[in-house]
């Protein structure tokens, strides 16, 4: 099934799209949540959490931000990583209270990382194609060097030494040390 037809169906609130955006999705987003999760049970459960999220928050997706499929891996990525935040969480505390208000930013911060993201995201484009999916495949999809190298058909030691003058990169695009 399309795309297009899957959107339309969840924008409809049709059972049809949960199950076509499960059945046409669901192995890119389990690529997305596998790095980040460990657990397979916790990976399954992240998975519907993930297309609840699209389900409920459909309405927010704008084709004019950015494709589909970038739309959902970020849903899924925030969703494992959400997900394994709470479980750090618990681990420390003990059980979270059900009432417990969680802890935000204030507006000033919000406006901050906000600024600071898009600065970043101009530094990224920067970047040559090739050098800013790697980064991503690092930072973003939480993907491990092994896996990125098995992927590219590279040794870890050169994914390692590419990410490292990619932070380099970075870094002078930012204003920050010219030096490691």
């Amino acid at each position: 099934m399309e795309e297009e037809k899957i959107i339309s169906l969840i924008r409809e609130r049709d059972e049809r799209g949960a199950e076509e955006l499960l059945r046409c999705y669901g192995p890119l987003m389990r690529y997305v949540i596998a790095p980040i999760l460990s657990d397979e049970h916790d990976r399954e459960e992240c998975l519907s959490e993930a297309a609840l999220r699209v389900w409920e928050r459909i309405g927010q997706y704008d084709p004019t931000r950015g494709s589909w499929t970038a739309w959902l891996t970020a849903i899924a990525r925030n969703a494992a990583r959400n997900r394994l935040r709470g479980a750090r969480y618990t681990a420390q505390t003990g059980e979270i209270p059900p009432d417990h208000p969680a802890p935000g930013p204030t507006p000033e911060e919000e406006m901050l990382q906000r600024e600071r993201q898009e600065e970043l995201r101009r530094a990224l484009w920067r970047l040559r194609a090739g050098e800013r999916i790697l980064f991503y495949r690092k930072y973003y999809y939480m993907q491990t060097t092994e896996q990125i190298a098995a992927e590219l058909g590279l040794t870890p030691r050169a994914v390692e030494g590419r990410l490292y003058r990619i932070r380099g990169k970075l870094r002078r695009f930012l204003g920050g040390e010219t030096h490691d």
